[in-house]
This record gives C-alpha cells, sequence and structure tokens, in this order.
C-alpha cells in the first residue's frame, strides 16, 4: 500500500521519545507523529497523551525520498466548517512570541507574508525566514551604528 500525503490512516503507537512517537501503519510501515503534531495545546511530556499501544488516528503530512514519513494526529481530527483551528499559544504581549513568531505572526504580531505576497496557509517557507531576518538584521545593526556614532567613547565613535 502507497502511502500518500494527505491521507488519514489509523495506526498504533509502538515507540515513544522525548520529541514525539513512532505509529505503526499497516504493512509494517512506521512513521513518526513529532511531538509538536500531537495535541492542539502544548505537549511537555508525550507520555502525557500517548501510551504504548494505543490505535490513533493520523494524518501523513509528509513522505521523504528516503521513506521517513511524517504524521500529524492534531491535523488527524475532523473538524465542522467553519470552526478555526485552535492556536497552539496565546500571542505575548507586545507581539512577541518564543520560538519565532508562532501563530502565523512576524515578531511584530503582522501575518507573514511569503516571496509571492500573498499569506500562507502553513509555516513559512526557510527562505522566508531567512529573508526575514536577514532584514531584521540589518535593520538592527544600522540603527545600532546611528545610535553609537554621536556618542563619545563608544564603538565606532567618529574622533576629531
Amino acid at each position: 500500500m502507497a502511502i500518500e500525503v494527505g491521507a488519514k490512516l489509523e495506526g498504533k503507537v509502538t515507540g515513544i521519545t522525548h520529541f514525539g512517537a513512532f505509529v505503526d501503519l499497516s504493512g509494517g510501515v512506521t512513521g513518526l507523529v513529532h511531538i509538536s503534531e500531537i495535541a492542539d495545546n502544548y505537549v511537555k511530556d508525550v507520555k502525557d497523551h500517548l501510551k504504548l499501544d494505543d490505535v490513533v488516528k493520523v494524518k501523513v503530512i509528509n513522505v521523504d525520498k528516503d521513506g521517513k514519513i511524517g504524521l500529524s494526529i492534531k491535523q488527524a481530527i475532523d473538524r465542522p466548517e467553519g470552526q478555526p483551528v485552535p492556536q497552539a499559544r496565546e500571542p505575548r504581549p507586545g507581539g512577541f512570541n518564543r520560538g519565532g513568531g508562532g501563530g502565523g505572526q512576524d515578531r511584530g504580531g503582522r501575518p507573514f507574508k511569503s516571496s509571492s505576497g500573498k499569506a500562507p496557509y502553513g509555516k513559512p517557507s526557510f527562505e522566508d525566514k531567512m529573508s526575514r531576518f536577514l532584514k531584521d538584521s540589518e535593520e538592527r545593526i544600522s540603527s545600532l551604528k546611528k545610535n553609537t556614532e554621536g556618542k563619545r567613547g563608544g564603538r565606532g565613535a567618529k574622533r576629531v
């Protein structure tokens, strides 16, 4: 049986680690449910949510070229039309979230924009994150340089 991305299957938990759980699908095929894909809320310990030999419904979220299968329990839950997916965490005051802007927002609390200018449905791509990081970094460096140039004894100060 070929495993396809987007398929919802049932499997049996065969192993639990600190980073997720291994689920045996049909035919001896095993996939990994990452700790972030176990529940809609924060999961500190996988053992609080899953036990060995539990039968769980999972959704295939990716299949790598080397045969690794990524699974999700929280995406396999059928939600009624129009019901929003619960956020993993609440935005912190000031728009700052630990771990790089969770909840589809950048550090300023604005929605992520992809390189095409459209807000993505999932997480931003690596290229989007990298370009945002570089832009933010350059802005901070230029701001620091402006603030330190006029001060005596500061780094980069102009001495006359």
